[in-house]
C-alpha cells in the first residue's frame, strides 16, 4: 500500500466535502458532486494520472456550481499536498499537451511549494450540462493554490466539452509525471533543501 496518500475535508454553509487521494494508485475513483460532467472530469483526472481518488461533495447546487467546484479543488489540493509530504525524491517539473479531437490542453507545472497560476484561452461554449465552462480554469487555480503548485494552463479548440476534458487530462498526466519518484534522487529537488 502506498504511503503517499492524503485526505482532507471541508464543511461550510456552502459545501460539505471529503476527499482521499493515493498518488501511487491504479486510477480507481469515485466522484459524487451532484454535477455529472464534473464527476466525469474528476474520474478522468484519476484515470489518466493513475491516482486512486474519492470525492464526496454535498454543495449548494440550488444556487449554482461555483461553490462545489471551487471547494472540491481546495480540498483536493490539500489532500495532494498532504500526500506529497516533504516531496523527497520527486521529479518536480512536468510539461504535457493532450489532444481531444480538435482541442488541445497544455500544462506546465512545478511542484514548487509556491502557488502561482496562469491560464490562457477561452472556452467555446458557456456550459456543459450543469457545469459552467469557466469553472474549469477556476478549479485549477484553486487546486494549484492549495496543492502548492506553480501551474500554467492553456486550451485551444472549438468544443468546450473537449477543451475542458483535454485540460483535466493534461493536468493529470503532468501531475503524475512531476510527482513520480526519481530513483536517482533521495533528497528534496531544490538547492534550498525544501519545497
Amino acid at each position: 500500500m502506498s504511503t503517499r496518500t492524503g485526505a482532507a475535508s471541508r464543511s461550510t454553509a456552502e459545501t460539505d466535502i471529503d476527499v482521499t487521494v493515493d498518488l501511487d494508485g491504479d486510477g480507481e475513483s469515485t466522484a459524487e458532486t451532484g454535477i455529472g460532467f464534473f464527476d466525469h472530469m474528476l474520474e478522468s483526472f484519476a484515470k489518466h494520472g493513475l491516482f486512486d481518488l474519492t470525492v464526496r461533495c454535498d454543495g449548494d447546487l440550488h444556487i449554482d456550481d461555483h461553490h462545489t467546484v471551487e471547494d472540491v479543488a481546495i480540498v483536493l489540493g490539500e489532500a495532494v499536498n498532504e500526500a506529497l509530504g516533504e516531496k523527497r525524491g520527486i521529479v518536480r517539473y512536468a510539461d504535457r499537451r493532450v489532444p481531444l479531437d480538435e482541442a488541445v490542453g497544455s500544462v506546465v507545472l512545478d511542484v514548487s511549494g509556491r502557488p502561482y497560476y496562469e491560464f490562457e484561452g477561452e472556452f467555446s461554449q458557456e456550459r456543459i450540462g450543469d457545469f459552467s465552462s469557466v469553472m474549469a480554469a477556476h478549479f485549477f487555480h484553486s487546486f494549484a493554490e492549495h496543492a502548492g503548485l506553480t501551474l500554467h494552463c492553456a486550451i485551444d479548440g472549438e468544443n468546450a466539452h473537449h477543451e475542458v476534458e483535454a485540460l483535466f487530462k493534461a493536468n493529470a498526466r503532468a501531475l503524475d509525471d512531476a510527482t513520480r519518484l526519481d530513483e536517482r534522487r533521495s533528497d528534496t529537488p531544490s538547492t534550498k533543501g525544501e519545497l
